[in-house]
């Protein structure tokens, strides 16, 4: 608790799922929180399950030129920020044929080039400080790809490669950079997904309802960012996924055959 009162943490994506609830746990161990999504009502709604000083900045992923007034409005507040964690983003269920390129486009635009254009309007916030922690959600589809989501794991993978850069170029500004891998979460990620065509999705997989609670995998992450964790794994036994992939590739290939996408 010690190392966290009155540090200043930003959450995207904090109105619902694994950003509400380590919106909820960063305030219990004494941090002052900012939660941000497109989501006012919620986003309030998660602020009054806070318990310490929290300040709820509406942001869209997608309107990048908002950026810079933004973190300014969270300066003129709080003078720093000592932690983001870019938690924000949207799925995808469908097949790659018969996923349009506007769906495509779309998944890059929000989880990739968003999430790039928040941490470069804080990158000097940091560097100024002198320190600071950006945190990246990415996914075990970050790791390798999956059924019915080649869109939202390319967007991962774009993400791992930008992130493991920024890593080694600011170490000697005291910034960290962690990666998180979540794999199966109970959420709403599934439903809040894009179809092939842009609607949404609107179900639960499958995968979902048999995953980890979105407070163990926070708990998980804040636990990885405390020890500086480079990448941070949470899940069910599907993480020991990343272990076989990596030792015995054709073995996990056939597994992963017999799986399903839902």
């Amino acid at each position: 608790m010690s190392n966290l009162a009155n540090k200043v943490v930003w959450i995207t994506g904090a109105s619902s799922g694994i950003g509400e609830a380590l919106a909820i746990n960063y305030s219990k161990r004494g941090a002052k929180v900012i939660l941000s999504s497109r989501r006012e009502e919620e986003l309030n709604r998660v602020a009054n399950s806070c318990s310490g000083e929290t300040f709820c900045q509406v942001l869209d992923l997608s309107k990048t030129d908002d950026f810079e007034r933004i973190v300014n409005t969270i300066l003129n507040r709080f003078k720093r920020i000592d932690i983001l964690i870019n938690n924000g983003g949207i799925s995808q269920r469908s097949e790659a044929s018969k996923t349009t390129l506007e769906v495509d486009r779309k998944l890059m635009e929000v989880n990739y080039f968003g999430t790039v254009a928040l941490t470069k309007a804080v990158l000097p916030v940091m560097q100024n400080q002198k320190g600071g922690h950006f945190v990246a959600i990415s996914s075990l589809s970050g790791k390798f790809g999956f059924f019915l989501r080649s869109a939202y794991s390319a967007s991962k993978f774009a993400l791992v490669g930008f992130y493991e850069s920024l890593r080694l170029e600011e170490e000697k500004n005291n910034i960290n950079v962690s990666i998180v891998f979540p794999g199966f979460v109970l959420t709403k990620i599934s439903q809040n997904a894009l179809s092939g065509d842009g609607q949404k999705h609107g179900l639960l997989d499958n995968n979902q309802k048999g995953g980890i609670s979105a407070e163990k995998c926070a708990s998980d992450i804040i636990k990885g960012v405390q020890k500086e964790k480079h990448q941070i794994i949470s899940g069910g036994a599907e993480k020991w996924g990343v272990l076989i992939h990596r030792l015995f590739p054709r073995f996990f290939y056939k597994i992963l055959r017999k799986k399903s996408g839902n």
